[in-house]
C-alpha cells in the first residue's frame, strides 16, 4: 500500500493576524482560507523559537535548537547551522523510501557544503541557504549550482518549482518542505496587489506585506492544483505553518520608498512579536489536510509545537527515525485523530542574539501556565563590540546578494556584552489570559518557583550538550 505524500509549508514571520481567516478582512487569502475549511486548525500551536533559524531546525530535528547548534540567525558566524551529528526529517523519509526536496529558504547551515539542503536528506533542493533573498535581485542554489535572477517575482518562482516536483514525482511517495520566503522582508511586492491594500487604507509597508501575504497564496493554489492534476490530493498530507510571530520592525536597508522601518500590525492582540517568548513570537497558524486519514474542519486545542512533528509525521506514514540522539517533541498522531489523551508535557523556548544566555527571553508552558523571564536590554561593551556587531550586519547583506562569492564562515569572535540583572519572573494562564495581560506571579509564587527552577534546569542541560559540540 502506497503511504501518503507529506508537503509541509512555511511561512517566514506570519503571524495568525496575517492569515486571512483570523485577520478580521485585512488580508486576502482564499486559497488559505479554503484549505483551513477542509482541514485541522491547531489553535495552540507553536514555533521551535522566537527567530527562524533555531525555529527551523526545531521542526526539522524534533530536539530543542540550542542543543543542535541552531541557536540565532546569524549565518556567517555559523551560528545556523545544525550540528552534523544531527539527523533531519529529510533523512528519516529518504531512509523510508520516500523522494525528498527542499524548495524555498533554507537558513540551517548557509555555509559550507557539509551544511548544505543536499547533505542533510533531501535529494532536490532550489532555493537560497540564508535568511533572506531579495525578491526580484534573487540568486537561487539548484543542487549546489547557482541561477541569476530571470526578473520574475521569487514567490512565483517558488511556487512554480514546487509544482514541478510534486508533477515530476507524482508517482512515487515524497516528502516536500516548502518554505516560502513570504512576508519576510525585504519589502518588495508587485503593485498591482499592492495598491488593493493602498486603497483599503493600509501605510504602505503594510501594504507591500499583505500584498506578499496574498502572492503567495496565489501560489498555494499552483501547489494545489498540481496535486489535483497529479490525482494524489486525498493522499497526500498538506500543511502550513509560521516559523514564528510577525516581524514589527525593519532594518532601513529591507524597506525602501515612503515605507516605516515599524511593521506593527494586527495580530490577533497576542502580546510580542518575531523575537519575543510571549505568544505573539512564538505561537503560530497550522493547519493540515490529510483527506484519507485525518478529521475535517475541526479545531484542535491541544499544545503542539515544531519538535513534535517529526515523530508525529513519521507515525503517520509508518516511516522510523533513523537518528540516534533523544527527541523532544512527542508523536501527537493520536490528539490529531481525535483520541483521548492524558498528557500535556512542558515546553521551552529561549532566545537572545550570539551566545544563549538563559535569563533572558525564555519561557516554560506547563498546561495552563507558562512563565516568562523577559528579554533583557543587552548593550555592547565598548565602541569596539559595537562595530564588530555591525559588521556582522555588512557580511551579511554582502552574503544575501552575492551567495556565490562566500563559502565559508568567518572566524570573527563574539562582540562582548553587558548583561543587566534579570527582573522577576511573569507568570500568565494561558487558558484564561491568551493575551498574557494579567502577571500572576505574586499570587502564585510556588508555581512560579517550580516553573522557574525547570526552566533554568532546562537551560543548563541543552546548553551543556551545545557546548559539547566544540569539543
Amino acid at each position: 500500500m502506497k503511504k501518503p505524500n507529506v508537503i509541509l509549508m512555511v511561512a517566514d514571520d506570519m503571524g495568525y493576524g496575517d492569515f486571512g481567516l483570523y485577520s478580521e478582512g485585512r488580508v486576502h487569502t482564499p486559497i488559505l482560507d479554503d484549505l483551513a475549511s477542509e482541514s485541522l486548525r491547531l489553535t495552540q500551536h507553536y514555533a521551535g523559537s522566537a527567530v527562524c533559524s533555531p525555529s527551523r531546525a526545531a521542526l526539522l530535528t524534533g530536539r530543542y535548537p540550542i542543543r543542535t547548534g541552531a541557536i540565532t540567525p546569524q549565518e556567517v558566524l555559523g551560528y545556523d547551522r545544525i550540528g552534523l551529528e544531527e539527523t533531519t526529517i529529510a533523512d528519516s523519509f529518504k531512509s523510508s523510501g520516500y523522494s525528498t526536496g527542499m524548495v524555498g529558504k533554507w537558513h540551517n547551515g548557509a555555509l559550507d557544503p557539509r551544511f548544505h539542503p543536499n547533505a542533510r536528506g533531501f535529494d532536490e533542493f532550489i532555493g537560497f541557504r540564508g535568511g533572506w533573498a531579495d525578491y526580484y535581485k534573487w540568486n537561487l542554489d539548484r543542487n549546489g549550482s547557482f541561477e541569476k535572477s530571470d526578473g520574475r517575482y521569487l514567490t512565483d518562482v517558488l511556487a512554480d518549482e514546487a509544482a514541478g516536483f510534486i508533477s515530476r514525482h507524482s508517482n512515487e511517495e515524497f516528502f516536500l518542505m516548502i518554505t516560502w520566503n513570504a512576508p519576510h522582508s525585504p519589502l518588495q511586492a508587485p503593485e498591482d496587489i499592492t495598491q488593493k491594500y493602498l486603497e483599503a487604507g493600509f501605510e504602505l509597508g503594510i501594504a507591500v506585506i499583505y500584498a506578499m501575504i496574498e502572492v503567495m497564496d496565489s501560489g498555494i493554489g499552483k501547489v494545489r492544483q498540481a496535486l489535483d492534476s497529479a490525482g494524489i490530493s486525498d493522499d497526500t498530507i498538506l500543511m502550513f505553518t509560521s516559523d514564528n510571530g510577525p516581524a514589527f520592525t525593519h532594518r532601513e536597508d529591507q524597506i525602501s520608498g515612503e515605507m516605516s522601518i515599524d511593521g506593527r500590525r494586527f495580530n490577533c492582540g497576542f502580546a510580542g512579536a518575531k523575537s519575543s517568548v510571549y505568544e505573539g513570537g512564538i505561537r503560530v497558524p497550522m493547519i493540515a489536510k490529510w483527506t484519507n486519514g485525518l478529521p475535517v474542519d475541526i479545531d484542535i486545542n491541544e499544545q503542539f509545537v515544531f519538535t513534535d512533528w517529526l515523530p508525529t509525521l513519521l507515525s503517520l506514514v509508518g516511516a522510523s527515525h533513523i537518528g540516534n540522539k533523544p527527541l523532544d517533541g512527542y508523536d501527537m498522531t493520536s490528539v490529531l485523530r481525535g483520541e483521548t489523551t492524558n498528557f500535556e508535557p512542558r515546553r521551552f523556548w529561549q532566545w537572545n542574539h550570539y551566545s544563549p544566555i538563559g535569563i533572558t527571553n525564555a519561557a516554560i508552558r506547563d498546561g495552563s501556565w507558562k512563565l516568562v523571564r523577559p528579554a533583557l536590554n543587552i548593550s555592547y561593551a565598548t565602541d569596539k563590540d559595537q562595530s564588530l556587531s555591525e559588521r556582522y550586519v555588512e557580511k551579511d547583506i554582502e552574503y544575501k546578494y552575492h551567495p556565490e562569492n562566500i563559502n565559508e564562515i568567518f572566524n570573527w569572535k563574539e562582540p562582548e556584552r553587558l548583561i543587566p540583572d534579570p527582573p522577576n519572573p511573569e507568570l500568565y494562564n494561558i487558558d484564561s489570559d491568551p493575551r498574557e495581560e494579567v502577571n500572576l506571579a505574586e499570587t502564585n509564587p510556588e508555581v512560579t518557583r517550580r516553573l522557574l527552577i525547570d526552566l533554568e534546569s532546562w537551560f543548563e542541560e541543552v546548553e551543556k550538550e551545545r557546548q559539547s559540540l566544540f569539543q
